[in-house]
């Protein structure tokens, strides 16, 4: 469905599991747990099914965002952290849905981070999947040589410095396979996927140069769990650490994942799931 969060301005968003479940005499009320997905300029396709294990525990919010995927179109000059960032209470809003659970991966993460310096009451509980806190192209590039070879250098150089259709492409093509740890079994799993590369060349060339967001983690007043897979070429376990030394010690809650890479289920689902499911729980 699309929902409407302010005049002319519609998400698509999906939701998958029960919100109130009988229990006993009672109709009990699960947590919310909303889902931000990567890029920027891809859609919410990466979750599924694989994020249908929480369904159980907690409803489960996919959305596009704002001039994603099957979101609507939106100028470029919608395309910013603060938007994307309110853009969450305006869904919640919309939904009625109070103290959610976001996660964050990767891009998402961005946002998330963004989300937490200038909501800090809004949510209950905060998840930085696989993120960064700023470009950091030294270690993006040295992330990739290490896992794909001198090959890739000048690719993920280019991407990150010049974005173009071509240097995505050519990027795309040698350093899609590096982001996990283990070959992937979904081989339809791109295909699914709506990519709008004019947002993530616009944000990589605009925003993402100058970004910075580890002054903003310490207005946090929520659990934060900042997940990390050790082998994530693209937003390396260095970024994930100073993400965590950045948040209030009363918030912070680290899990780092050995042999993992980007979206540490992809590598790990088992483990992944099991400490999701107990940050939800606690």
């Amino acid at each position: 469905m699309r929902i409407e969060i302010e005049p002319g301005v519609r998400l698509f968003v999906d939701i998958e599991g029960e919100g109130l479940v009988p229990d006993g005499a009672w109709m009990r009320e699960k947590p919310t747990l909303i889902l931000l997905h990567g890029g920027p300029g891809f859609d919410h396709s990466a979750f599924k099914p694989a994020f249908g294990a929480l369904a159980d525990l907690a409803q489960i919010v996919y959305y596009d965002h704002r001039g994603h995927g099957r979101s609507d179109p939106r100028p470029s000059s919608e395309w910013t952290l603060d938007t994307w960032a309110d853009d969450i209470v305006r869904l919640c809003d919309a939904l009625g849905i109070v103290k959610p659970i976001v996660l964050g991966q990767s891009f998402g993460g961005f946002v998330a981070q963004r989300y937490i310096e200038r909501h800090p009451e809004h949510p209950g509980k905060v998840i930085l999947s696989s993120t960064s806190h700023h470009m950091g192209l030294d270690r993006k590039i040295e992330g990739f040589v290490r896992r794909g070879g001198e090959g890739v250098r000048d690719k993920v150089r280019a991407l990150w410095t010049e974005p173009t259709p071509l240097s995505f492409a050519a990027y795309w093509e040698a350093c899609r396979d590096l982001y996990t740890a283990t070959p992937q079994t979904d081989p339809m799993a791109a295909q699914r996927t709506l990519l709008k590369l004019d947002i993530l060349l616009h944000f990589i060339r605009g925003e993402m140069q100058g970004m910075r967001l580890l002054p903003g983690l310490a207005r946090a007043r929520c659990p934060v769990l900042v997940v990390a897979g050790e082998e994530d070429p693209v937003c390396p376990l260095q970024d994930a650490l100073e993400i965590a030394d950045a948040l209030p010690t009363r918030c912070m809650q680290l899990a780092r994942f050995p042999g993992c890479g980007h979206g540490v289920w992809r590598d790990n689902p088992g483990a992944a799931f099991e400490r999701l499911r107990r940050f939800i729980q606690e």
